[in-house]
């Protein structure tokens, strides 16, 4: 396969967006602080613009400028310009950006379920911007959010219709955001990391939505994102953000072909591969972690309601032993996070069994399976959830210790430890997890695992968040702890890409069946299972080697 870069023809088309010479500070105690430096970009009709940089580069930043959306007294506009069509959005009042937002520039942010009303329908809420902007009411407007729900291709829409978020896939709740963002033909579209935390093809599907309604309606997007194998796919020009300011702007194919900074260059080079790593030796150990024949059944109803079944996982087995990685892949509602769940035993599975260091603990009760918890940890997809917001990282991290019977002063001494083994200073024991950047809180997420020197660590989504430089340090970092301290990893994800790089098995499962298992050279370069091989096909980029700034062949089942 070749890479094929966008050649829309945008180029003579008028300027939608125009931003020039942009700054905003900070607003604090000890006086204004700048944020963003004299950023300047255009977009055409037509044009997709990608705007790039790792987190904390200013990228969110400038699009809650555009829109208007910047906290007061918090972030203000030192100086320059955001033209829209020829309109002043700094000049306009709150008043005034209400109603263009919407009408003539809309967003779609990252996470939907934040940006759902969970307590009204779905088809209220999109019919919420016609109420703001259109005044359609009774059957003109549900059969415009009708066509609207239609066009971003959702199944039974008059379902769906009456839905609330929570009742939704995370695929279709973004497709609802499109949905509510595209229904006034908005001539600015903002997506805001909108496939981070969808599964290959779910991300696939959203983004050929995106660019089919852009070619219907002659859109401008501005897309937000670190994945830079989706701006492979989807950008016509990249502009790259470092600390507030543009360090590269180029066409997207003189920019993968031949990137001018150094920065542009590290970006490309943190890409992971699809080419799975080199195999490690045979490990002949016994297995630390043990599955065979596990199954989980999800059962639903009640009084008046019949019961119904739903199989989240079925006769799943592998063997894990110590200093080795598998991964388990497969798209949303396969399963995979049900097995790693079962596997910690935070729920009870209903066939199999699953034994740690040698303990059968499938049927364990919760006081006779506390004595085995220090022996498995995980370390979940969002760290900034699981580290208590009101508590020191020193009280995080030596809380588990301690209830395993070591004294404050040992667990304190062990957590310095730790974090200089994960790249962070000692100072941070008495900071807490708001002070930290995403990478930095993942970095602690893990030192709290280690702490507990467990034989096995199940890592659920612990990089899907990250941008590509902190996800390829937080990667290096387990690789590195697993070599020193001989630590099993069961390995969930979404992303081949990571799986090709840390995973010595992988996994493959789909609607709860394992359809594919085996060593991640097998897998990953010679699958063959169609699913399998329908998931590296909807992997953004796979054609291309981001690091050399070259195609490469692609990989090709049965090859």
């Amino acid at each position: 396969m070749t890479t094929r870069f966008k050649t829309t023809g945008f180029e003579t088309a008028e300027d939608v967006l125009a931003i020039d010479r942009l700054c905003i500070d900070l607003e604090t105690a000890a006086g204004p602080r700048p944020v963003l430096d004299d950023v300047s970009l255009k977009i055409r009709q037509g044009e997709t613009a990608c705007l790039v940089g790792e987190s904390g580069s200013g990228k969110s930043l400038t699009s809650l400028a555009i829109m208007g959306l910047l906290p007061p007294g918090v972030l203000k506009v030192r100086s320059g310009g955001i033209m829209l069509e020829g309109t002043d959005l700094l000049s306009r009042t709150p008043r005034q950006l209400r109603n263009l937002r919407g009408d003539r520039m809309a967003m779609i942010f990252q996470e939907p379920m934040t940006a759902l009303n969970p307590v009204m329908r779905v088809g209220d809420q999109i019919a919420e911007v016609l109420d703001t902007h259109a005044r359609l009411k009774g059957p003109d407007r549900r059969a415009r959010v009708l066509e609207a729900m239609e066009q971003v291709h959702l199944p039974d829409i008059a379902r769906i219709f009456r839905a609330y978020p929570h009742q939704l896939s995370g695929g279709q709740r973004q497709r609802v955001m499109i949905a509510m963002a595209l229904i006034l033909e908005p001539a600015l579209l903002i997506a805001d990391e909108p496939t981070t935390a969808l599964d290959v093809t779910t991300q696939k599907q959203i983004l050929s939505l995106i660019a089919e309604m852009q070619r219907v309606h002659g859109t401008a997007v501005l897309f937000i994102t670190h994945d830079m194998g989706v701006v492979s796919e989807i950008a016509d020009t990249v502009h790259v953000m470092r600390q507030g300011r543009l360090v590269e702007t180029a066409p997207a194919e003189r920019l993968f072909r031949a990137p001018e900074h150094d920065y542009t260059r590290a970006l490309l080079a943190a890409v992971p591969s699809l080419r799975p790593r080199a195999p490690r030796e045979p490990q002949s150990r016994p297995p630390v972690l043990d599955v065979a024949g596990l199954g989980k059944t999800y059962r639903s109803g009640g009084f008046l309601k019949p019961t119904l079944a739903k199989r989240a996982a079925e006769d799943v087995s592998f063997a894990l032993r110590p200093g080795r990685t598998i991964g388990i892949v497969g798209e949303s509602g396969s399963g995979k996070s049900t097995v790693a769940r079962c596997v910690m035993r935070l729920i009870d599975p209903g066939q199999g069994r699953i034994s740690l260091a040698g303990t059968d603990i499938t049927h364990l009760k919760p006081g006779a399976m506390r004595r085995h918890r220090a022996k498995i940890q995980i370390v979940f997809q969002d760290p900034y959830r699981s580290l208590n917001p009101r508590r020191r990282i020193a009280d995080s991290l030596i809380e588990g210790p301690m209830n395993f019977g070591r004294t404050r002063d040992q667990a304190l001494a062990r957590a310095r430890d730790l974090l200089e083994t994960v790249g962070l200073t000692a100072d941070a024991l008495d900071r807490y997890p708001h002070q930290f950047s995403g990478g930095q809180r993942q970095r602690i997420a893990i030192a709290r695992a280690v702490a507990m020197e467990p034989e096995v660590i199940v890592a659920d989504e612990a990089v899907s968040a990250l941008d590509v430089s902190v996800q390829d340090q937080v990667l290096k970092l387990l690789e590195r702890l697993q070599d020193e301290l001989g630590i099993a990893i069961l390995f969930i994800t979404h992303d081949l890409r990571v799986a090709a790089q840390i995973c010595d098995e992988v996994i493959v499962m789909q609607q709860g069946r394992v359809v594919e298992q085996g060593p991640a050279g097998r897998v990953l370069v010679a699958p063959r299972h169609a699913y399998t091989h329908a998931l590296i096909d909807a992997a953004p980029g796979r054609g291309w080697d981001f690091a050399a700034c070259r195609e490469i062949a692609p990989l090709r089942p049965g090859a």
